[in-house]
């Protein structure tokens, strides 16, 4: 079974930073892409950022461009997500998925 687990959410002020991880039960280092993505308060949820296994190719969000960074340690089957200058539009609760399974999120919340 995949199961990823979120942690590191947190309280942050703006312009602050969060390093996330997704530690993943039935990870594959293969092609098989980790997604970040983020429910914010009374909207759908949707992708901020992802990563593939084999060459590493990361993508972003427009609005997180610059300021997130994602990336995956296979060895430790975890992958990372690090938010600096965190803006109070950041807070969301979000989740990780893999292989067509979700963690079940990590708050973030930025306060201005």
């Amino acid at each position: 079974d995949v199961q990823p687990v979120e942690s590191g959410g947190g309280l942050v002020q703006a312009g602050g930073s969060l390093r996330l991880s997704c530690a993943v039960t039935g990870y594959r280092s293969d092609d098989r892409v980790v997604g970040w993505f983020r429910r914010a308060p009374g909207k759908e949820r949707v992708g901020v950022a992802c990563i593939r296994g084999r060459n590493s190719e990361s993508y972003y969000e427009d609005s997180v461009k610059g300021r997130f960074t994602v990336w995956r340690e296979n060895a430790k089957s975890t992958a990372y997500l690090q938010m600096n200058n965190l803006k109070p539009e950041d807070t969301a609760v979000y989740y990780c998925a893999h292989r067509g399974a979700w963690g079940q999120g990590t708050q973030v919340t930025v306060s201005s």
